[in-house]
């Protein structure tokens, strides 16, 4: 069982920078390949980064490639999301998600979410 919390969002003017955290508790976290997702209020959610167990793979929606940066410590059971050069486009509630095994921009096969963190940015 693994228990996620995010952190970090907030409104910010387009061009401006975020930083998400994604805290894990529970066991093995460093077993998990780790996800972060968005999704706007009416649409599908959608995959952003990802990243491998042990962080040798990483993985960015076009959109927002050059970016986005994802990252983990597997000492501190922590993965963020370094967001830079924010567009209005890039408001969501942004979720973390863990599963075992290989990454995937599928939602539906994560095992564990977050609770979500607001993303507003304002043109």
């Amino acid at each position: 069982q693994v228990q996620l919390v995010e952190s970090g969002g907030g409104l910010v003017q387009a061009g401006g920078s975020l930083r998400l955290s994604c805290a894990a508790s529970g066991r093995s976290f460093s077993t998990y390949a780790m996800g972060w997702f968005r999704q706007i209020t009416g649409k599908e959610r959608e995959s952003v980064g990802l990243i491998s167990a042990n962080g040798g793979f990483t993985y960015y929606a076009d959109s927002v490639k050059g970016r986005f940066t994802i990252s983990r410590d597997n000492a501190k059971n922590t993965v963020w999301l370094q967001m830079n050069s924010l567009k209005p486009e890039d408001t969501a509630v942004y979720f973390c998600a863990a599963r075992t095994g290989i990454v995937s921009t599928r939602d539906r096969v994560y095992d564990y979410w977050g609770q979500g963190t607001q993303v507003t940015v304002s043109s």
